[in-house]
């Protein structure tokens, strides 16, 4: 199912929120987390790196909910033949979706079923249950590329009908958005925590272009699920400081703030972004995962598993209360 990407004439009006996330929207402090992959079954020799096969497991903030969703995104750097065929990197690709309980996944490259066949089954390995989605192959170059949600089936519930590619006639983007809408597995349906997440990666040589454009796919997406919480995410290819027209949505604020996303921790390319006062659920934690630190790698092991770092946001199971002011004459 397609969708046209149009400019939208006028948005929504959002609460006055600032537009750089200083705090959450209850007004609590935005803290950034790090996920600690300390292997539980010792290490891999003098170096501290796990072994193959190993589990790790995240070690919670004190301040993090102990049953919050967590949402990721990440470049897995030319996701193909050959990287499936390093058990190695499959291996640490496993433990790092294990993390999370969705990860929006940039640049699967190959027409090969059996790389997100081995990269599910590397997350599956200690007992988990990812499942995942792929979207049609995208570019204008030989070079196409897909987008791919994957979730853990014991946490998240993927709404029937709900997985579309924007279409864009002006050729405006270089890969289009795939958007999918999920739901936390636990609360009651109506009180469960319901996201539609847009998952992108710009071309680094159309951005200005590109990122203009997401703010008009940004609203559209809005507008089609006026009930839900919109979050885009991906490898936009710019810091926060060149979001264009996306970052003139009104009320959107965004989790990255300058530090670096790739590997080799010099640039800052990959974003979660969100409208702040829509996707209250957000618990004001978030994190970038150093895969040379936290998997104790050289540089070049880091490198082999990717050129970006995931970044993730947590948000609460449970869909926050919609503070509404009240119509004239309504009653109270």
């Amino acid at each position: 199912m397609h969708r046209t990407l149009i400019s939208l004439l006028a948005a929504a009006l959002f609460c006055g929120c600032e537009i750089q996330m200083q705090t959450s929207s209850d007004g609590e402090p935005v803290r950034k987390v790090d996920i600690q992959l300390k292997p539980t079954g010792g290490t891999g020799g003098d170096s501290g790196q796990s072994r193959s096969g190993e589990e790790a497991t995240a070690t919670p903030s004190s301040t993090s909910a102990s049953n919050a969703i967590r949402i990721a995104t990440f470049n897995i750097q030319v996701l193909g033949t050959t990287k499936a065929s390093k058990t190695d990197v499959m291996d640490h690709l496993g433990l790092i979706i294990r993390q999370f309980d969705v990860v929006a996944i940039q640049e699967l490259r190959t027409k090969e079923a059996r790389v997100m066949e081995s990269l599910a089954a590397a997350a599956n390995s200690k007992g988990a249950k990812y499942d995942y989605l792929v979207g049609p192959r995208l570019g204008r170059s030989s070079s196409k590329e897909q987008y791919v949600f994957m979730y853990d089936t014991e946490r998240i519930q993927l709404e029937s009908g709900s997985v579309y590619t924007i279409s864009d006639p002006d050729d405006l983007l270089h890969r289009e958005p795939l958007v999918a809408t999920f739901r936390v597995r636990g609360p009651p349906t109506k009180e469960a925590f319901r996201f539609t997440l847009i998952n992108i990666h710009t071309d680094p040589d159309e951005t200005d272009t590109e990122l203009d454009a997401l703010g008009d796919v940004f609203r559209l997406v809005q507008s089609d699920n006026y009930d839900d919480d919109v979050i885009l995410l991906g490898d936009v290819n710019v810091s926060e400081k060149k979001l264009g027209r996306l970052g003139d949505v009104p009320g959107i604020t965004w989790i990255v703030h300058g530090e670096p996303t790739n590997t080799r921790r010099t640039k800052s390319y990959d974003n979660i972004l969100f409208t702040q006062a829509e996707t209250s659920e957000f618990t004001g934690a978030w994190g970038i995962v150093d895969l040379q630190k936290q998997l104790s790698l050289s540089s070049d092991q880091a490198l082999a598993i990717s050129d970006h770092l995931p970044v993730w946001a947590e948000f609460t199971p449970n869909e926050a209360v919609r503070r509404v002011a009240a119509r004239p004459g309504d009653s109270r």
